[in-house]
């Protein structure tokens, strides 16, 4: 009886230490208003502490009194100060309301990090082909800064973004440089704009027929709302690109990020451990999932 009260006391206290059960305190040093609905917050978890996630994962993050909600990582592990990490939310509900109205000094929890990261060892040495709709960019941001960081080990690298209106374009800045850099191909596309849009205008699908792909050594990664997938996956198809190399990621419902709620799954897989990030061909035959 005594060996067995030890072995549950041991696992308490591990699910007290473990970040992945139990909540982390992070302060927020730094907040950005992106636009009237998404707003950026950088974070530090308490002593200092790496997050240690991978581009592709999410946290869990908490706020007292108001509840916890899944929110992906936008910032990369290469960025120079190790200690803070970034994300970027929108405002859609109860608690990202509540998020949003938070200041650098606020505190919130953290749990995690979660999920299965973009396959970086699969990518290195390929060429890259971004495709970003709306809030697609807040998740592949943290693997386009990886691969900026870590430029040599990568071939060529193309940016397609896309979103409805100009003024709902996230990360202006860093666009502007991605446009400006001569070893990055890079396109936007809006729905509908003004007189003072110079750009594309109509959905991203139509950027994809004038990128040149290399079947052979060029991996696709696809984030955005779950109805741009099929389009995209679609012209994908038709320059014969394998299956096997088009990446999704994947935000369907999550709520505990331990594969115990079971919100998230689609028949035998659950996105919060088997994704969010999957192979199309991984996915292609779960009618749900796309």
């Amino acid at each position: 009886m005594c060996s067995r009260n030890e072995t549950v006391n041991q696992k308490m206290e591990k699910v007290a230490v473990d970040p992945l059960f139990s909540p982390m305190e992070g302060t927020i040093v730094k907040t950005r208003q992106m636009t009237a609905n998404e707003k950026f917050f950088e974070i530090e978890l308490e002593g200092g502490r790496e997050l240690g996630h991978m581009p592709g994962q999410f946290a869990q993050f908490s706020i007292f009194g108001i509840g916890e909600a899944p929110i992906s990582i936008s910032s990369s592990p290469t960025k120079k100060n190790k200690n803070t990490f970034e994300i970027c939310v929108r405002k859609v509900g109860t608690f990202t309301s509540a998020l949003h109205k938070l200041e650098a000094g606020d505190k919130v929890g953290v749990r995690g990090p979660f999920g299965t990261p973009f396959p970086i060892d699969d990518l290195k040495g390929n060429d890259l082909l971004f495709v970003a709709g709306g809030l697609g960019i807040v998740p592949l941001r943290s693997l386009i800064k990886f691969v900026m960081d870590k430029r040599r080990d990568f071939g060529d690298v193309t940016i397609l973004l896309g979103c409805k209106e100009p003024k709902e374009r996230l990360f202006t800045d860093e666009i502007e440089e991605w446009n400006r850099m001569t070893d990055i191909n890079y396109a936007c596309t809006v729905d509908k704009a003004g007189p003072e849009w110079k750009g594309n205008v109509g959905v991203i699908t139509t950027l994809i027929p004038g990128v040149d792909i290399d079947i052979n050594r060029t991996y696709a990664v696809v984030v955005g709302p779950p109805i741009m997938y099929k389009f995209v996956i679609k012209e994908l198809l038709k320059k014969e690109m394998p299956e096997r190399q088009i990446i999704l990621s994947l935000e369907r419902r999550m709520k505990c990020g331990l594969g115990k709620c079971g919100h998230c799954q689609i028949n035998n897989k659950y996105v919060c451990q088997d994704g969010p990030t999957f192979t199309y061909e991984e996915i292609k035959a779960l009618e749900e999932a796309l």
